[in-house]
């Protein structure tokens, strides 16, 4: 299975995210003003920053799939990381405000009574979360989407929102009203510190960033080609779910430009077969 098609099953797994999030937010905003929970308010408005983050993934898996042109010779599999960004902005946006609404119920010191439904909601949407976490995790590794599986941890904290969400219901019923606008509290939070770690990690890919570690490691695995005297340099960067590599090794200059080139191909396939990297630029120097 090439990389386009592995972008179009990765789009099944946005599609799923974006129904079950259209279904969940409607769901618990809904039930929140009825129950009168502050919790589940926030946990619905979460799964809507949430319907806006897997569209953009679904967005950019589409882009990604278009081939390379003429203004775009590494193809377009950058529009993924642009759209994550764009939804990073949204998802801050809505983290905010439910931090202030919620700090607003929290110091105005009225009790909060949410009804039980709420919570049973609430605990409803955590199972139905997992199931979609595990499908998007398993569908992830199949076809090796780091972009699917970021997708699968976020539906995972999902859950955890709203297994928190419940316990603060729960707790309300036991006379602890403050219990409930904290769970909307700590939602907020949670909302603005995932909307972070996606704009570090698609700030870190869109300015070239590469893993420090896993350079080390690719050029110390070059060494296992027996023909290369010496790595002078390893460069990474990211394109979506690609990785592009750019390395600069020193072999006998007594070779040919077939020897050479054999060497090249060698290195190619360790890349390929070792770190799943098919595309790489490897420069050759004579060994001095």
């Amino acid at each position: 299975m090439n990389q386009a098609d592995n972008l179009k099953q990765g789009e099944k797994g946005a599609w799923i995210s974006i129904g079950a999030y259209l279904i969940l937010s409607a769901t618990k905003l809904i039930i929140a003003e009825i129950g009168n929970s502050a919790a589940l308010r926030a946990d619905g408005l979460n799964n809507t920053t949430d319907v806006i983050a897997s569209v953009a993934v679904l967005i950019g898996l589409k882009i990604s799939r278009k081939p390379p042109d003429r203004n775009h010779h590494y193809g377009h599999y950058r529009a993924e990381t642009v759209a994550s960004l764009f939804a990073a902005f949204i998802m801050v946006t809505v983290g905010i405000q439910v931090i202030i609404d919620t700090f607003e119920s929290l110091i105005s010191g009225e009790p909060a009574n949410p009804d039980m439904l709420t919570g049973w909601t609430a605990l409803a949407a955590a199972i139905i979360m997992l199931g979609v976490y595990r499908y998007n995790r398993t569908l992830s590794k199949r076809i090796g989407s780091s972009s699917l599986n970021a997708a699968a941890q976020d539906n995972k904290s999902d859950a955890l929102v709203s297994l928190g969400a419940f316990i603060g219901i729960a707790g309300a019923q036991f006379g602890l009203y403050w219990l409930d606008p904290l769970a909307g509290l700590i939602v907020g939070f949670i909302i603005c510190k995932t909307a972070w770690d996606i704009f570090r990690d698609s700030s870190h890919t869109l300015t070239d960033g590469f893993d420090e570690e896993k350079i080390i490691e690719i050029k110390s695995s070059i060494y296992e080609v027996p023909e290369v005297e010496k790595v002078v340099d390893v460069k990474g960067r990211v394109h979506g779910n690609q990785e592009f590599i750019d390395i600069t090794i020193l072999v006998n200059p007594q070779l040919n430009v077939k020897e050479s080139h054999e060497i090249t191909e060698q290195v190619e396939k360790l890349l390929d077969d070792r770190f799943n990297i098919p595309y790489a630029h490897i420069h050759i120097e004579p060994f001095q």
